[in-house]
């Protein structure tokens, strides 16, 4: 096997081109720091260079986790519970750029700190890094990204359960949404939209570079198991360049504002250099190594050049969020700081069903939701293989119901009138699951997600069935939890503070959107779910379990309009709608049609749960006739013979005859 020595030259180079297209970038769009007057407090020249190449340096070490990770789970074949070969020696590389991520984030949360209050590094104390630490999103994030950096630094050093790998490849990834959140002011406008497209960005990047770095220095290892690698890995940056390209346009939409902006600002120009740059690479990318999984050879010539193509770019975005965006401060309210735009006007017939908002929660489930069951079901077509175009359809109109209820006309009014939002609640948690749920969703992915490559290795579909099967969906999907997590999240969200806590910010509107929607399809899923399941559910049981919900949402209904108490009263007031003003009755309202819409998809799933019960009792009844067809009906047989021994002897045998 070759060694690996001249992946420290290309790493460096890589750097530092990285680097260089940083500073040209700064220098020349409006981002490199600038002298201030004298007497104004100013952090110093060092303070606004070693700012943004330190928030490189994590952004490299970060792209080599993710892309270290994703080579032993995923790239490199293997053959049980734990990595091997190779793929050891990439979960090592994961650790140690892990600890140079933490360090890198504890660094930027000192430069951070210089830079927001403008104080020399000299001259910071302790409460001046405790105020941003507990009193900015940045500063937490920072923070969070060292915590995560150093106890990965520690995990990928011991562990290596392929399960806890990519456990922790999920981490990481998830570890991205707070810091790029933090890095789009409220006041900008869209701060969801831009938050979500922005972490969506950033984390289809780090899985293609990173993939990309990580597949160069397993052909420089010269692995055997390089071929299968770049196989696996050709999928991925397909799926990965189409999620950058999508996101990054519309990130950038929501920053330019308008099409005026991108030749006219020097944001825009870098913005369509950037796009020029990735757009080039991906046809690039894919027309390569197209060829060299047809050909096994020469890859190392084409990666080299896309690897240092690719640095240029990460080291361009590092600087382009560091410039300044055409769309300055439009939100000039509290309300619209809070909505992420302005008040909507008095709802309509048409607004509510024709309406638009940005909600980047919405858009990210819809559309990756969509286009992942469309792939799944193409893969089948392709291959042959049968799918109920009902299972397809259903799939669809449940993505529908979410589309309308998250970022549709519905979705619009959710966050300024409480009937409105209820009615969203109501699509959210107890219509499109039902839809969903139907669809078969997991069968679908079992059926088309890759396969082991070699006995015993840990695929995409081997972890998605042991996940289904594993203690932890045993627990979730007991018959009294998911009535418990539908009902019971109910009073625990509306009748506590919680509610307005949630109201008051962009994270905690999506948060609760994405609750109702899993809570649904978790309950869903175990009373007509047709999925693989951990335990058998009798049909029985499943009525009576949605029997036993029925009364429980009924009396919610009742609470939220019997209540003489405004859930969230500060945010309504704050928002100061000029209609439905009466926010007591517009909350009785919305006990109203929680009452009146909530128990019409309770019974349809009645009808439904009766529908699968009389579908089970068929195929019994076809099991015991195939049976019987085979063993020339032995068991009826033996019955008969049963009887007929009991009619001749049976008197004989009565002990008391």
């Amino acid at each position: 096997m070759k060694q690996s020595g001249g992946a420290a030259p290309i790493a460096l180079g890589s750097f530092v081109l990285a680097a260089a297209s940083m500073a040209v970038v700064l220098s020349s769009a409006g981002g490199a720091p600038e002298p201030v007057p004298v007497g104004l407090p100013d952090p110093g020249v060092f303070v606004g260079w070693a700012l943004p190449a330190t928030r490189l340096l994590l952004d490299v070490a970060l792209i080599a986790v993710v892309g270290f990770l994703l080579a032993a789970t995923f790239l490199l074949p293997g053959r049980g519970d734990r990595v091997e070969g190779i793929a050891v020696d990439a979960a090592r590389a994961a650790a140690r750029a892990s600890g140079v991520w933490s360090v890198a984030a504890l660094l930027l949360f000192v430069l951070t700190t210089s830079d927001t209050f403008a104080r020399p590094l000299g001259t910071l104390s302790w409460s001046l890094l405790s105020q941003l630490a507990t009193e900015t999103s940045i500063g937490r994030a920072l923070l969070l990204h060292a915590v995560v950096g150093a106890v990965g630094a520690v995990v990928l050093r011991w562990s290596l359960s392929v399960r806890w790998l990519v456990a922790w490849l999920g981490i990481t990834l998830a570890t991205l949404v707070p810091l790029t959140s933090a890095g789009h002011s409220a006041s900008s406008g869209s701060h969801d939209l831009a938050g979500v497209s922005l972490a969506l960005h950033v984390a289809s990047a780090s899985l293609w570079v990173g993939g990309l770095a990580a597949l160069g220095w397993v052909a420089l290892r010269g692995s055997k198991r390089f071929a299968s690698a770049l196989t696996r890995y050709s999928v991925l940056a397909g799926w990965a360049f189409a999620l950058v390209a999508v996101s990054g346009v519309v990130n950038g939409a929501v920053r330019l504002g308008s099409w005026s902006e991108v030749f006219s600002s020097p944001y825009g120009r870098v913005v369509v250099v950037k796009v020029v740059l990735l757009g080039g690479l991906g046809l690039f990318g894919l027309v390569q190594r197209r060829r060299l999984v047809a050909q096994r050879a020469g890859f190392g010539a084409v990666a080299l050049l896309e690897l240092l193509l690719m640095a240029a770019v990460v080291g361009l975005s590092v600087a382009l969020a560091r410039t300044p965006t055409p769309v300055g401060e439009i939100l000039s309210t509290p309300a619209e700081e809070i909505l992420g735009g302005p008040v909507p006007p008095a709802p309509t017939l048409g607004r509510i069903l024709w309406g638009f908002s940005g909600n980047g929660v919405g858009l990210l489930v819809v559309g990756l939701g969509t286009a992942l069951y469309l792939r799944g079901w193409w893969v089948l077509r392709r291959r042959g293989d049968h799918w109920a175009v009902g299972r397809l359809l259903s799939w669809l109109v449940g993505m529908a119901v979410v589309a309308w209820s998250t970022f549709g006309g519905l979705g619009v009014y959710s966050h300024v009138l409480f009937s409105a939002h209820m009615v969203s609640h109501m699509m959210l948690s107890m219509v499109a699951p039902i839809f969903l749920v139907l669809a078969a969703p997991m069968t679908l992915a079992l059926r088309t997600l890759p396969g082991p490559r070699q006995p015993g290795e840990k695929s995409p579909r081997s972890l998605l069935n042991e996940f289904l099967h594993s203690r932890f969906s045993q627990v979730l999907t007991f018959p009294l939890v998911p009535p418990l997590i539908f009902v019971g999240s109910l009073y625990g969200l509306y009748f506590t503070s919680l509610f307005g806590t949630m109201m008051d910010s962009h994270w905690g509107h999506a948060v609760m959107e994405l609750h109702f929607l899993a809570a649904g399809t978790l309950f869903y899923y175990v009373v007509i779910g047709v999925d693989p399941q951990p335990r058998q559910v009798p049909p029985l049981a499943r009525f009576g379990l949605l029997l036993l919900t029925l009364p429980f949402h009924a009396f919610f209904a009742i609470a939220v309009m019997s209540s003489n108490r405004v859930f969230a009263n500060d945010y309504w007031e704050l928002l100061d709608r000029p209609y439905s003003t009466d926010l007591l009755r517009d909350q009785y309202v919305g006990g109203s049609i929680a009452w009146a819409l909530g128990e019409v998809p309770l019974l349809v799933v009645m009808i439904a749960l009766f529908a699968q019960w009389i579908r089970s009792d068929q195929r019994e009844a076809r099991r015991l006739d195939r049976q019987a067809d085979r063993d020339d009906d032995a068991a009826l047989e033996a019955y008969n013979a049963r009887l007929r021994d009991l009619a001749e002897h049976g008197r004989r045998r009565d002990p008391d005859a």
